[in-house]
């Protein structure tokens, strides 16, 4: 069957990778007023996000292999289910504890979509095309965390944090009926599931590969940037500047803009400009929105503008490095592409849930811990990148 023949729905991949972020993205207005309704504080809410990074960084180590031995299909649409029915129990949760669990679930179905949907990209289109259907998709996929904190902060003030979870369990539902209509299979020809053991040579084979390891590593690093920010802004837009939870969501909207602006200069640019200078300038502009935030707390300036315009700046560099080196991470083995997928999101949803957690644990230097983890996140990625152009001796190829 030929490439064309196979390729899914853009709309559809969209939709199915939007699953997880939406989720995440539309609970977070509603963290700080859980402190009081539970009766617990504010590190065991912010369990309810960190445990739901971890839940979707092991949950894409599974889904890789899966979906390389069952295809793509089964595994993605079995995700959907998981995340629909962990969605409707999280309505239903009586109590925080309870809540977390709903949580964690729902983060292994969510990233079902995140993982297979990258390496569906992999399987149906190629190298350069995969670039531009991957920057189009996530795109498309920036309108979850931008309409979803709004969508959150709204439904917070008029009907209470359940009826988030509500309305996360339909669109779930929603995507996998379109699922099981218009998902065709991708990859037809399976790898058998490796033991545990050939499943540890497989990752080690992976992260021999500079490539892979580089390019996963920077974009787990832009990830990492953005999550030190989600940890500390809904606390200090609406805790320490006296915002509203539906005004903490409208604000996040100039995040997503400037992400989505990143996604589509990618795919209007890439042919005619290298994926490693775009990553360059994308990672310049990552860096350079933080310094931003950190030279001004000093001189006394602290504001929604001086929190969200320099991260503005930072999302729009994200978005300009995470398609390509991700394509470029998931590219360094075809044959293993549903693994280097899952590992590279493991990676990246790892460390966000670690610096997600620290942020929220050190909330006493807020926000200079927001902005001093953004910016070491940033200046690390310049270091992943060089590594990732590393070439084995003998080899001399262009880049990636």
């Amino acid at each position: 069957m030929s490439l064309s023949n196979r390729r899914p729905p853009v709309w559809l991949l969209v939709a199915a990778t939007a699953t997880g972020p939406l989720a995440l993205n539309l609970f977070v207005p509603s963290m700080p007023g859980l402190v009081a309704l539970f009766d617990t504080d504010h590190a065991t809410v912010q369990l309810t996000l960190s445990l739901y990074l971890i839940g979707v960084a092991v949950g894409q180590l599974v889904y890789g292999p899966l979906s390389d031995r069952f295809g793509r299909r089964p595994v993605l649409l079995a995700g959907v289910a998981l995340y629909l029915g962990a969605s409707a129990a999280c309505a239903l949760a009586p109590g925080i504890g309870a809540l977390i669990v709903g949580r964690v679930v729902q983060a292994v179905g969510g990233c079902a979509g995140m993982v297979i949907g990258r390496a569906i990209v992999r399987d149906a289109w190629d190298r350069d095309q995969a670039t531009r259907v991957l920057a189009a998709v996530i795109a498309g996929m920036a309108v979850a965390p931008m309409v979803g904190p709004v969508i959150g902060g709204f439904l917070e003030e008029w009907a209470g944090w359940r009826a988030g979870f509500i309305l996360i369990a339909a669109f779930g539902a929603l995507v996998l009926a379109a699922g099981l209509k218009a998902l065709p299979e991708t990859h037809n020809d399976p790898t058998p599931l490796p033991g545990p053991m050939a499943l540890v040579q497989a990752y080690r084979g992976l992260l021999a590969k500079p490539q892979f390891l580089g390019y996963a590593l920077l974009s787990t690093l832009s990830t990492a940037s953005f999550f030190a920010f989600l940890a500390g802004a809904p606390y200090a837009t609406v805790q320490m500047l006296g915002r509203s939870p539906s005004e903490y969501g409208l604000l996040f909207v100039l995040l997503s803009v400037g992400y989505m602006a990143g996604n589509i200069l990618v795919s209007r640019l890439i042919g005619r400009v290298t994926a490693e200078r775009l990553m360059l300038v994308g990672m310049a502009l990552s860096l350079a929105g933080p310094l931003v935030t950190l030279a001004l707390l000093p001189a006394g300036i602290f504001s929604v503008w001086s929190l969200y315009l320099p991260a503005t700046i930072m999302c729009l560099g994200n978005g300009l490095v995470m398609p390509t080196s991700m394509t470029a991470a998931v590219s360094a083995e075809p044959r293993l592409a549903g693994t280097a997928s899952g590992l590279l999101g493991f990676f990246q949803m790892g460390l966000g849930a670690v610096v997600s957690t620290g942020v929220g644990a050190l909330r006493a230097g807020e926000p200079y811990t927001m902005a001093i983890g953004m910016v070491v996140a940033n200046v690390a990625a310049f270091a992943a990148f060089a590594y990732a152009r590393r070439r084995p001796p003998g080899d001399l190829r262009d880049g990636a």
